[in-house]
Formats: structure tokens, C-alpha cells, sequence
């Protein structure tokens, strides 16, 4: 395939080299947004001394869309499209099959441009059993992408579905960004309308507010990523690509932007109704971080940098933390005497502080 050019420069060429740099920056930098946190500190649980139940007999059975679950977990979209990212699936990979997570595969505008490191987003091999989410930046609908593209997208990864991400600050601040969002909720329709799998939307780190997701929902959307604000902030992970010293300083000035993530799970299921699969994600670390999540509303969680690092090391790594956060939401749910997620989603248990 020709590579696509514009001013002489070499896009292909310029994504992958985007792609790496981006796994480095994450892993050794600061990249979390400063006087900002998740919202999940304010949420507790009641303890109840006396559940009444059975530790062994807790049921972590989800649904992702109509796709039974045997976890309420997902990979959040991480990455793909650079020599490292291959490594870094397909551990992730191998880990969501043995675990039964939902695994969302990193932005593929990569893997339409270029013929290089499409084995990093080709991974249904290592995981044939589990719902796999296939990913595009809604903005490339703007750009030359269109139904043909995502279905391509879709049937290079053997995905179950697709989920466009949205990243307007991140666009801004990124060199050579895309900044046209508009009339994207048209686009989005008709995409919805014309692929045979269900069509996502996710937010990468500033959240989605209710009534975005309910106009979203109108247009045929069938889940909803909040991915709030409190963990990874993609304008500070730009600050460090940026040549510009204006964009740098904007990048600063905005690392406190974002609606947090509980506040984005409660408004969106709010607005959405039980119809909807709501997935929160953004700054999750721990399965207990999941259970407070899941009671205010998440039918699935996503955990993103904070398995990283050891899905560059090897599977049994990453093994070890989902086995960890998956204890820590059976205890959660244990302590308060739930014995299901529906259980979970209806305590009385749960507070704000």
C-alpha cells in the first residue's frame, strides 16, 4: 500500500513513530492529570459483618451488549501499530482468553495506512473465545475513513465490534492533530446503521457526560466508554511530543480538565437507561476501584495503564494483576453480602462522602 502523504512527510511512517512514542511516554512519565481525581474516593461501601452467603458462590457474570461475559472486565484500548505494541497484545491477549476479559484493541487508523506491524492488532489467535473491540478516532470520519474503511478494520481484526474514540483535547495539542469534529453524530449514525456489529463510543480520558451519551444512544450507539478523568491525561502524554512551547503550556494548563469518572458513569447511566452497556473506565486500579464503579452504574470496567507494564514483561505478569483486581471486586462484593453484579448494582450500600 502507497503510504499516505501530506507535505511531503510521510504519514505511515510518522504513526508508527507516534505509536512507540506513546507507550514510552506513558510508561515513564507523568501522565496522570494533576488536581483531578476519579471521583472514586467519595464513593464507600457500607460493611456488613454478617453477609449470609457463601464466599465461593459469588457470580461474576456480565454482559457486554448481549455477549455473555464470564467477568465484568475489559482491556482498555492501549495501543497497536508499532513493533513493541505486538509483544504488548499479545500478552494482554493471551491474559483476557484464560481470564474471560472483553479485550479492546488500541486506534487503527494504523492498520488501514500501513502494511507494518498489522500482526499487532491481529491477535483473535491468542484470544478465539472472548469479545474483541475493534478501535478508530471517530474524527477519522472527517478524514477520508468511511464505512469501507471500519469494515475493513473490523475483518483485518476478526473484532466483535468497534468503538469509535473521542479525543478533541488530545487532537489539539498532538503535532499534525485532526481538529474537525464537526457533524461527527451524522457520521456516527450512519455507521451505526450500516455495520452488522455493535458500534461503541469511548471517551480517552475526559469523560462523557450524560446527555452526550443519550444523543450518542439516539444515533444507534449500543455501549458507552466514559473513560472519565483521573488517570491517564492524553494532552499531558502530548505535552511530551510537543516541539511547541504554546502547545506545551496549553497541555499544562489543561491537566486538571475532565468530568471525573464516577461523575461520568452516574451521569451517563442516568441518561441512558438499563438498554445500554455502560463501560467505565479512566483511572480504575483495583477490583475494588471496579465495585464501586459497577454500584453506581458500569455494567463492564476497564483497566488500562495499570497493566501496562506487565504486559510488557509477559502473560503471567498480567495474569497476576487481573487475578488480583477479579479477588478484590469478589471481596468488595463479599463485604457488603452481594452475591452478583445485579446484587452490586442495586446495593444500598454506597455512598457518597
Amino acid at each position: 500500500m502507497n503510504a499516505w502523504r501530506e507535505g511531503g512527510r510521510n504519514v505511515t511512517e510518522a504513526i508508527h513513530k507516534r505509536k512507540s512514542e506513546h507507550i514510552s511516554i506513558t510508561l515513564n512519565e507523568k501522565v496522570t492529570g494533576t488536581n483531578i481525581t476519579t471521583g472514586l474516593e467519595r464513593v464507600v461501601f457500607i460493611h456488613n459483618a454478617l453477609p449470609e452467603m457463601d464466599f465461593d458462590s459469588i457470580e461474576l457474570n456480565s454482559t457486554f451488549v448481549e455477549t455473555v461475559c464470564e467477568k465484568p472486565f475489559l482491556i482498555s484500548s492501549m495501543t497497536g501499530g508499532a513493533a513493541f505494541a505486538e509483544t504488548i497484545n499479545r500478552n494482554l491477549a493471551m491474559a483476557a482468553e484464560q481470564q474471560g476479559w472483553v479485550l479492546a484493541l488500541g486506534s487503527m487508523r494504523a492498520l488501514i495506512e500501513s502494511e507494518h506491524h498489522r500482526e499487532s492488532f491481529q491477535v483473535r489467535k491468542y484470544a478465539p473465545n472472548v469479545p474483541i473491540i475493534a478501535n478508530l478516532g471517530a474524527v477519522q470520519l472527517n478524514y477520508g475513513f468511511g464505512t469501507d474503511e471500519c469494515r475493513r478494520i473490523i475483518e483485518m481484526s476478526e473484532a466483535d465490534a468497534l468503538v469509535l474514540h473521542l479525543n478533541s483535547i488530545q487532537e489539539v495539542i498532538q503535532p499534525d492533530g485532526n481538529t474537525n469534529f464537526k457533524s461527527l453524530l451524522e457520521k456516527i449514525e450512519i455507521l451505526c446503521q450500516a455495520l452488522h456489529v455493535p458500534v461503541g463510543i469511548k471517551e480517552v480520558g475526559w469523560g462523557i457526560d450524560g446527555e452526550t451519551a443519550r444523543r450518542l444512544c439516539d444515533a444507534g450507539v449500543q455501549f458507552i466508554d466514559v473513560a472519565g478523568a483521573g488517570g491517564t491525561s492524553w494532552s499531558q502524554v502530548e505535552k511530551y511530543r510537543a516541539a511547541d512551547p504554546i502547545k506545551r503550556k496549553a497541555a499544562e494548563t489543561f491537566s486538571g480538565w475532565g468530568i471525573p469518572t464516577a461523575d461520568s458513569i452516574l451521569s451517563v447511566r442516568q441518561h441512558v437507561g438499563e438498554e445500554r452497556t455502560v463501560i467505565g473506565s479512566g483511572g480504575m486500579h483495583t477490583g475494588l476501584d471496579a465495585a464501586k464503579s459497577i454500584a453506581l452504574g458500569a455494567n463492564l470496567v476497564g483497566f488500562g495503564k495499570s497493566i501496562l507494564h506487565e504486559a510488557t514483561q509477559s502473560v503471567e505478569e498480567v495474569l497476576r494483576v487481573m487475578q488480583t483486581i477479579e479477588l478484590e471486586l469478589k471481596m468488595a462484593m463479599f463485604g457488603i453480602g452481594a452475591s452478583s453484579l445485579d446484587e452490586l448494582q442495586q446495593t444500598d450500600r454506597v455512598r457518597f462522602i
